[in-house]
């Protein structure tokens, strides 16, 4: 369905502009207040309280009065998000109370010391409710659900002793390291019981206490193993995500009635191709050497350019066939063959460190400079690509489990965006995302509309923090651009508002052109972040290698392919749409999902791990949640 953006309101949709980062209190109005609308703070926190319409300022200009404001002060900042330090879950007492069985009546203490009479299972029952133990709220919850109805049997415990299902249930929970989870989260120390001098009332405290321990340590690592031990919107305000809702009430009625639970356990895993590959390569690395695994090292103090010569080459043939993807060296297997020892870099090498750099994203020009010398050596070491890998399986816990056949993976740290159809990457393509001080946010969406001949909305990010200063010195300095300005709706000349006043009431777009910011079109998925894929006409960009450069949203190489990709169309099709030069914007004919992501190692289409710098920091962020929620959760009771 094709419709036409007639009104400045709908055209002037929100544009990318993560603001400049700042080391504001939490309290400061922030880009995306305004961008949301949010009035529960004055506008005056940017600027002074705005004037009535049409009002003209104390400079002459349409807007916002002086007020005051000196001149000389400095420029006021839009600032962005921020990172926080990481506040854990809170950690309650489950309300073992309930866990009594009401048939029992007598006291404790009145149960003989020398009988087994405390092994009946009404009196352990009356020993479990004396247990304490903490748990977050969706655990005690499972807890006390289970332990609150006396019909259900007690899981890990048997007469006297631990079961075999409680053996096989630790096992399992020492394993998590296999997944990217901590053991030390889910560790269940056994009880300590003298079978020489058996005391049946400290005998069953004992046991009863194991029983919830192990009962909340189960739990934990379902629910962990699901959504991911972390919140990562305590994270930072970069990450968006609605957290996962893990239905904990069956879980510990299927572990006691199934007949291997250490499987069972694990099979609560995600079990998604990209997880596997992830886990798989974490064993891989774990057991090659102890962690320690020999590294090619190639040494240049040059770049090495088609027909040059080097020793180094030696270095470079061998270290693409250990690290290029099986398809690369099943294409080029008899290169890799007959290569014996020249140091010249010659038309064939050359062909094959080509296909390795379009392989890794890289410039395909067959020039080997720092980026694919540390791509095809393996660039990290094995400890700090392990520690990616467990980062990884971790966010890749925040998405579904299942991507979907068709959607659109956008990873930021790899500069590639990847288009998915029938469960086959069909097209990929360089991004440019955003800059250190401009980051992309990580959220996923679902792809609505595709906007030909966009007009650029410029967020207040923008006209605060960078057109402002010029503004100030030369209030033409938009008209003469060629850009349009309102206030309260109006269309007004540039030099007639006064920049001296507040902008809120300002809006200011750049029409359709060569020149426009988006280029030929945008490909939008409706986000509070106002972020989207977009045409630029900055094409030298995608020539680098280290391509976070632009304010926050997602610039395309090949924004025509894309676009006719989620469109379900042609490229030549996609040419028509632009080539009538009108605004107007088609939507998909079925929403596709995006993910915006950011992963540092993440499988390529062949199933080959590949590592990526972390362009913004982000995985130490992860680092240290992990630290605090593992510190939280073994805080004595």
């Amino acid at each position: 369905m094709t419709f036409v953006l007639k009104s400045a309101a709908s055209a002037l949709a929100l544009s990318c502009g993560v603001a400049m980062m700042s080391a504001a209190p939490a309290h400061a109005y922030t880009l995306m207040d305004m961008l949301r609308g949010d009035r529960q703070r004055t506008q005056s926190t940017i600027f002074m309280d705005q004037m009535p319409p049409g009002r003209v300022g104390s400079r002459g200009g349409v807007g916002g009065s002086l007020g005051g404001l000196d001149p000389e002060a400095p420029l006021p900042k839009v600032s962005g998000p921020r990172y926080y330090t990481y506040k854990t879950e809170t950690l309650q007492f489950v309300d073992t109370g309930r866990f009594a069985d009401p048939v029992v009546t007598g006291a404790v203490a009145d149960v003989s010391g020398s009988g087994d009479a405390s092994a009946e299972p009404a009196v352990q029952r009356r020993f479990l409710a004396q247990a304490k133990v903490r748990a977050n709220a969706d655990v005690a919850k499972a807890l006390e659900a289970y332990y609150g109805d006396s019909r259900n049997p007690l899981v890990w415990v048997e007469g006297n002793q631990i079961n075999d299902r409680a053996k096989s249930a630790m096992l399992a929970l020492a394993d998590a390291s296999f997944v990217g989870l901590d053991p030390a989260d889910y560790a269940v120390q056994t009880p300590d019981i003298d079978p020489a001098n058996p005391d049946p009332a400290f005998r069953d405290r004992a046991l009863t206490q194991f029983e919830l321990d192990l009962s909340a340590k189960v739990l934990a690592f379902v629910q962990d193993t699901v959504r991911g031990r972390i919140d990562p919107n305590r994270i930072s305000g970069y990450h968006d995500f609605q957290r996962k809702v893990v239905n904990l009430a069956p879980v510990l009625k299927l572990a006691r009635m199934s007949p291997d639970v250490g499987a069972y356990i694990a099979s609560r895993s995600p079990d998604s191709p990209q997880f596997q590959a992830l886990k798989a390569e974490l064993a891989k690395l774990r057991a090659a050497d102890g962690g320690n695994e020999e590294r090619i090292v190639v040494s240049l103090d040059r770049l090495l350019r088609p027909g040059d010569s080097s020793p180094e080459i030696t270095n470079i043939v061998k270290a693409i066939g250990k690290h290029g993807s099986e398809t690369l060296r099943t294409d080029h297997a008899a290169t890799l063959a007959a290569y014996a020892g020249s140091i010249d870099y010659s038309p064939d090498i050359v062909s094959l460190v080509e296909e390795f750099q379009k392989e890794r994203g890289l410039k395909a020009d067959g020039v080997i400079g720092q980026a694919t010398v540390r791509a095809m050596t393996g660039g990290d070491t094995n400890a700090s690509k392990i520690d990616k890998l467990v980062v990884a399986m971790e966010q890749a816990r925040w998405l579904p489990e299942d991507l979907g056949s068709r959607y659109v993976m956008i990873n930021q740290p790899a500069y590639m965006v990847y288009y998915h159809n029938d469960g086959k990457e069909q097209l990929s393509m360089r991004v440019v995302v955003g800059g250190k001080n401009n980051q992309t946010y990580f959220f996923d969406d679902e792809i609505e509309t595709v906007e030909f001949n966009p007009f650029w909305g410029v967020p207040q990010s923008i006209i605060i923090n960078e057109m402002l200063p010029k503004l100030r010195s030369d209030p033409n300095y938009l008209d003469q651009l060629g850009y349009e300005v309102e206030v309260n709706g109006h269309a007004v000349a540039s030099s007639s508002v006064d920049w001296y006043g507040s902008t809120n009431n300002v809006s200011v777009r750049q029409p359709p052109s060569s020149d426009n910011a988006l280029g030929e079109l945008k490909i939008l998925f409706p986000n509070s972040h106002a972020i989207y894929m977009h045409d630029t006409p900055s094409k030298s960009f995608f020539k680098r290698d280290m391509r976070a450069l632009s304010h926050g949203c997602v610039r395309l190489a090949d924004p025509r392919a894309m676009a006719g990709a989620v469109l379900g169309t042609t490229v030549d099709d996609v040419a028509k749409q632009i080539a009538s030069g009108q605004n107007h914007a088609v939507r998909v004919p079925q929403k596709i999902p995006v993910y915006v992501s950011y992963f540092t190692a993440w499988p390529n289409k062949n199933g080959v791990v590949e590592y990526f710098d972390d362009v913004y920091g982000r995985d130490a962020y992860v680092d240290k949640a992990f630290d605090a929620t593992t510190k939280a959760r073994g805080a004595q009771i």
